[in-house]
């Protein structure tokens, strides 16, 4: 097959108990796998059968023809983006060059918590909250269903939080809110944060 499920960068228990192993198990077992067993059915014997999957979603976006394409490739990158924006004993304020830009363009770590919440909170539906690096500046921003920065020239995601109901109803019912507290306070990666942000040349 072309796609493949990349491994999680922890155990499926070394989230709890913000996040279940059971939460993991489908999450990861069978959505982002679902994900990827999908898309390798849509592209094979296709001209997008041996693309890298940055290339594919970049083909697919916008073109109604290719949606079914797009959105399951789209959903393989955001849930693989996802998994490492989290990372056991993560959470809390930020650190480095992140933290630097957080003071400088979002008027600091407690506005940046307001504005990450809302977004999270009021993304209706199934969707994504992100933290991304777009003219030079860090901002927030949130994506429905399987959208994705990567598909705007000059925007680099730095970190992402799903929203899909199935990221945390098991742990957490219809509470969102508790949810993103959470994901703020003891889950969030910001060494990746730190290194997607080295990566864009900041």
């Amino acid at each position: 097959m072309a796609f493949t499920l990349p491994d999680l960068p922890y155990a499926r228990t070394a989230l709890a108990p913000h996040i279940s192993e059971e939460t993991l198990n489908f999450h990861y077992g069978k959505h982002h796998q679902a994900y990827v067993t999908n898309l390798n059915g849509l592209v094979a014997g296709g001209p997008l059968e041996n693309a890298s999957l940055e290339a594919v979603i970049k083909d697919s976006a916008g073109d109604k023809a290719k949606a079914g394409v797009f959105n399951n490739s789209a959903q393989v990158w955001n849930h693989t983006f996802y998994w490492h924006s989290m990372k056991p004993g993560g959470g809390g304020k930020p650190h480095g060059k992140v933290a630097d830009l957080i003071e400088r363009d979002l008027g600091g770590y407690d506005e940046f918590v307001k504005a990450f919440k809302a977004a999270g909170a009021t993304q209706f539906g199934s969707g994504w909250a992100w933290l991304v690096y777009k003219g030079g500046k860090l901002a927030i921003t949130k994506t429905p269903n399987a959208e994705t920065p990567l598909t705007e020239a000059g925007t680099a995601p730095l970190l992402t939080m799903d929203v899909w109901e199935h990221a945390y109803y098991l742990d957490y019912q219809n509470r969102r809110p508790d949810y993103i507290d959470t994901f703020l306070s003891s889950l969030v990666n910001w060494d990746f944060a730190n290194q997607n942000l080295a990566d864009a040349g900041a």
